[in-house]
């Protein structure tokens, strides 16, 4: 089994975490694909050329950040991730759907960055510095609910790696007056799987 992904995608850091929290690093090799190229061999894997992108056993192919960590997270049986069937199920999606916007939102910024600078747009570089200010003032206050603090889910996972973002993106800061929010995240990157993993993100 194969997990496609990029040195710096966030999305694919995802999985990695994944396949490290489970104890799937001899299970699942991690294989750096080449996107946004032409011709790439990767189009032939995937042709889509999105990451990440899990190669199973038999020749299918699972695309999606969210799917792939469901997926590897059931693979022993013992899902971590899974939301508790009850009525507090919609504050748990509520939570992740906010931090899949946060991290939406900072993708689209990082990779606007990474045009040659006589393509970037100032509006969207604007508009999601923004964006991703007025998002970090909300986490501030959401950062304390007991979901973002309890065992790891996607809403943390998402969260997590979104933060990690402060070293490509100079811009995009947890500032001092994100005193809650900055406590979590050293907590989240003292984790033995994000220690590991956030680190790929700055090379």
């Amino acid at each position: 089994m194969k997990l496609y992904t990029t040195p710096t995608s966030p999305f694919g850091l995802m999985a990695q975490i994944v396949i490290f929290e489970k104890g799937l690093t001899d299970c699942v090799q991690v294989t750096m694909a080449k996107t946004r190229a032409v011709d790439s061999p990767y189009y032939r894997v995937n042709p889509s050329g999105r990451v990440p992108y899990l190669m199973l056993d038999d020749g299918k192919g699972l695309e999606g950040s969210q799917l792939i960590c469901a997926y590897l997270d059931h693979m022993t049986g013992s899902p971590v991730l899974d939301q508790p069937g009850s009525q507090t199920s919609w504050e748990w999606w509520r939570l992740e759907a906010l931090a899949q916007s946060i991290l939406d939102g900072v993708s689209v910024w990082a990779r606007e960055l990474k045009r040659a600078v006589d393509e970037q747009s100032p509006t969207i570089i604007a508009h999601e510095t923004e964006r991703a200010q007025r998002l970090l003032n909300v986490w501030e206050h959401e950062i304390t609910n007991p979901i973002m603090n309890g065992k790891l889910n996607m809403a943390q996972l998402t969260l997590a790696v979104t933060l990690n973002m402060e070293c490509r993106l100079a811009d995009f800061e947890v500032k001092e007056e994100h005193a809650h929010l900055r406590i979590w995240k050293k907590t989240m990157a003292d984790r033995p799987s994000f220690s590991a993993l956030l680190t790929c993100l700055s090379q």
